[in-house]
């Protein structure tokens, strides 16, 4: 066994190989590598697919053995300093290795059909499993340093898949704020590691936790000093996992693809900075001050994020809020010490949002099956509607995922977050009260979101492809500006019968002269069909959702314990780590339903009130002009003053932070950078140019005092000379 563990290592470095060769191939043989750009896909889940047997593997060694197992290698060592590399493996290293691999996998899978006319394939492909390599590198890392090198690899995939189709000013920018934003935390991160090596000479976890448990125990420390450093490691999590105020960037990486959604809010970047608390948490729970900040901000986030979801129209952004919500429960179960519900948690929400995620793009995918039917408004959930009929098995799919992410039972997410309402009780009403809120809205904004997208009729309709010429959506192109009428074959996608693919029967050549990222027109369109309404997606993309369903159906059965005499799966893995923690006492079956009526009553309202509010009279209204005069002429019967004029706005402006941002940080930043460019161009700039004009000005003047006569030469020297010592003397 011992053995076994001892190469532990090669889980994160296994998806790496696929990132080298495609790049390799790109830079060496181009031609080639593109020839057969579709075989990619078949590597990049198999050793995915390995890494994720080799951690399930440890996990039940784990689970059997019950122990923590630490590998460590000298990488440096000078005199009293000593850095060392390894990898730890540990029930937390265990759920988040499996949950990467497992998520990572089905989102691959769907990426084959779901990327395969995008000419940015192999790229996309190559980002992937440099990712999931940064991803799982951090959760096996054995110290805060190792932590911090793939803490800033997974923030530079995310930055370059949130703005893959860079060519979209919006995307780039999207990036680009994704990257500044999370400057801000990454420093503090760095800051808080640097801190604590100066505090314990030690980047060790077991040691960290140690010394600095003993110096606090004896005042052996300044608790001022110990309280910035725990901050600033706080705030590397807090950027990482969109939490409040530091979240503004994850609505805006939507812009990536749907796939890069899934990961990103599912198993990979915002998993990161919930890893890190829980990492960290023996070190936090011995300063109460940051336990209380962690819990402060998870259930501000609970609320700010369940808010803000309310009155989104973009279903890709209404589901990032969502998820910036229920890591909200994560971090509030962390900052109580309910180590095993956060956990808990974060496994039932990952395979929720990840199916949730798949969904949309199965969504997205369809409405832009509707010839000119551009992308920023395939993800316009005004503009959907009975889409049950068109897309059957993704309702389904989806209609679960909502439900899960609900709380309704018995699906996974009701097991899980019930716990961590149950846990908010006994450390603070108030808290409670506000997480049992969000937990209502929560119910309210995901039916809405299905009401929006599948109830109803389809509220846009393109009866033939020459009336889609002349609609305005078709002049809109990626861009928003016009194309001309006739479509340029240019554009069009070509059959390719000589190319192999894994996962997916069609497969498409791009032409030369098509844009890199741009994704016009669907597959079926492309094979020289017309199609006026959605279509379900393909049997790839179908089945990494099926599986996805399984997991949302099933896997709260892994934390479900009603007083048994052997305690559930997740309590016996979690036992090395929960020790320390917070820990519900077992309770028979009537306790636990006594205690989850409250919430799932709490859920069924937020899903009556959805229903009233957008079902089949909001949904059978056929354009967005009839909606806004519905709601206008029947105000007071569907929406209260209140709702109308402050929640809604308040919900549709992000709640006026990114404006607040905009005021108070961007502009006053750009008027210093004005200031500082005028004081650079105009007083150094002038005085060198200054000096550079009247040095010109002087020999031009000089030079017609030269007669060539060295006597006078001499004398002016000698009169110059005198000068300077008369000078002199006299000063």
């Amino acid at each position: 066994m011992e053995h076994t563990y001892k190469y532990a290592w090669i889980i994160p470095f296994l998806p790496f190989p696929v990132t080298m060769l495609i790049g390799f191939g790109l830079l060496l043989i181009p031609a080639a590598t593109k020839n057969i750009r579709r075989m990619w896909a078949f590597p990049s889940v198999l050793m995915l697919t390995i890494a994720m047997v080799f951690s399930v593997n440890l996990s039940i060694q784990q689970i059997n053995g019950n122990f923590i197992y630490q590998y460590l290698w000298s990488w440096t060592v000078n005199n009293d300093f000593s850095l060392e590399f390894g990898h730890l493996i540990d029930p937390l290293t265990s759920i988040m290795s499996i949950l990467i691999t497992t998520v990572g996998i089905m989102v691959l899978i769907y990426s084959d059909n779901y990327m395969s006319h995008d000419q940015g394939y192999l790229r996309f492909f190559a980002y992937m499993s440099f990712f999931n390599t940064s991803m799982l590198g951090l959760v096996t890392s054995s110290n805060l340093i190792q932590i911090y090198i793939f803490w800033e690899l997974v923030g530079m995939c995310s930055y370059l898949l949130i703005g893959f189709w860079f060519t979209r000013p919006i995307a780039a920018s999207a990036c680009q704020k994704a990257f500044v934003t999370n400057r801000i935390g990454d420093f503090g991160l760095l800051l808080g590691i640097l801190g604590f090596y100066w505090i314990t000479g030690s980047l060790e976890f077991r040691d960290l936790f140690e010394i600095v448990t003993n110096l606090i125990h004896n005042n052996g420390v300044d608790s001022l000093f110990v309280i910035l450093c725990a901050s600033f490691l706080f705030l590397g999590a807090v950027t990482k996992s969109a939490q409040f105020p530091l979240h503004i960037w994850l609505p805006d990486a939507m812009e990536g693809p749907t796939p890069i959604s899934a990961l990103i809010h599912a198993a990979t970047m915002v998993a990161a900075g919930i890893f890190l608390i829980a990492r960290l948490l023996p070190l936090f729970i011995v300063i109460p001050y940051i336990m209380n900040l962690i819990s402060l901000i998870g259930v501000i986030t609970v609320l700010l994020g369940a808010t803000l979801a309310l009155a989104q129209r973009d279903i890709k952004r209404s589901l990032a809020y969502s998820t910036m919500s229920q890591l909200g429960y994560i971090m509030l179960a962390l900052g109580i010490g309910s180590y095993r519900a956060a956990l808990f948690h974060l496994i039932t929400h990952a395979y929720s949002k990840a199916l949730l995620f798949l969904g949309s793009g199965s969504i997205i995918h369809s409405m832009e099956s509707i010839v000119g039917f551009s992308p920023d408004k395939s993800q316009n959930m005004v503009l959907m509607g009975g889409l049950t009929k068109y897309i059957p098995i993704t309702r389904i799919t989806f209609l679960l995922g909502t439900l899960s992410l609900c709380g309704i039972p018995p699906l996974a997410c009701f097991w899980s977050k019930d716990e961590i309402l149950n846990d908010s009780w006994l450390y603070s009403p108030i808290f409670a009260i506000i997480a049992s809120f969000a937990a209502g809205v929560t119910a309210f904004y995901m039916f809405r979101m299905y009401l929006l997208t599948f109830d109803g009729h389809l509220r846009i309709h393109f009866q033939n492809y020459s009336s889609a010429k002349n609609n305005s959506f078709y002049s809109i192109s990626l861009w928003g500006k016009e194309i001309p009428k006739e479509i340029n074959k240019n554009l069009l996608f070509s059959t390719m019968n000589t190319k192999v693919s894994f996962f997916s029967k069609n497969t498409y050549q791009i032409e030369n002269n098509f844009q890199n990222g741009v994704r016009y027109f669907s597959t079926y369109f492309r094979n020289k069909h017309t199609y006026t309404y959605p279509h379900e997606s393909d049997n790839t993309m179908l089945f990494s959702m099926l599986i996805l369903v399984l997991f949302t159906l099933f896997i709260g059965s892994i934390g479900i314990d009603f007083g048994r005499i052997d305690p559930d799966l997740l309590s016996k893995w979690l036992t090395p780590s929960t020790k320390f923690f917070h820990q519900n006492e077992s309770s028979d079956f009537y306790d636990f339903f006594k205690n989850a009526v409250f919430s799932v009553s709490i859920a069924f309202f937020g899903l009556f009130i959805a229903s009233i509010l957008y079902g089949s009279v909001y949904s059978s209204l056929q354009n967005l002009s009839l909606v806004n005069s519905f709601v206008k002429k029947n105000r007071k019967i569907i929406f209260l003053d209140l709702i109308k004029n402050v929640i809604y706005n308040w919900s549709y402006n992000r709640g006026y932070i990114d404006i607040f941002y905009t005021k108070i940080f961007t502009g006053n930043v750009r008027e210093l950078v004005k200031l500082v460019q005028f004081f650079d161009r105009h007083i150094i700039d002038g005085m060198i140019n200054g000096i550079g004009v009247v040095s010109f000005f002087m020999g031009e003047g000089i030079k017609y005092m030269g007669g060539g006569r060295i006597s006078s030469y001499l004398f002016l020297y000698f009169v110059f000379v005198s000068i300077f010592f008369l000078l002199f003397i006299i000063i």
